[in-house]
């Protein structure tokens, strides 16, 4: 198969987790791997929402999963699902990271933070 606009199948991700939250002290509930330069952002639901913005400053449309079983994609451009190669390892987070995570950077009232 090969891989739609949007998508390097061999690039390996930045790390084990969201790298501006990592930079920062933050934390994440769930990671979307970028399909296209390989950044690790933190998904809608966490509180900086740092894969969105990683698509608005560089355009780069396609995210992957990057939780533990899942390996679907969306589309930031067309609001949609698609289907795409396997990229490199690893192809998700550390399973051992806690969701939400990272474990020692979660407050006690993550609920109240989360959109």
């Amino acid at each position: 198969m090969s891989a739609p606009n949007g998508i390097d199948p061999a690039v390996p991700p930045s790390g084990p987790g969201c790298v501006e939250c990592d930079r920062d002290g933050g934390w994440w509930v769930h990671l979307r791997r970028c399909a296209q330069c390989g950044h690790v952002g933190c998904c809608d639901t966490s509180p900086r929402q740092h894969a969105t913005a990683h698509f608005r400053a560089t355009g780069h449309p396609i995210v992957r999963s990057f939780e533990p079983g899942e390996s679907w994609y969306w589309d930031y451009s067309s609001n949609e699902m698609l289907d795409g190669p396997d990229l490199p390892e690893p192809q998700h987070r550390p399973a051992d990271q806690t969701v939400p995570g990272p474990r020692d950077r979660v407050p006690a009232d993550w609920q109240q933070h989360i959109h």
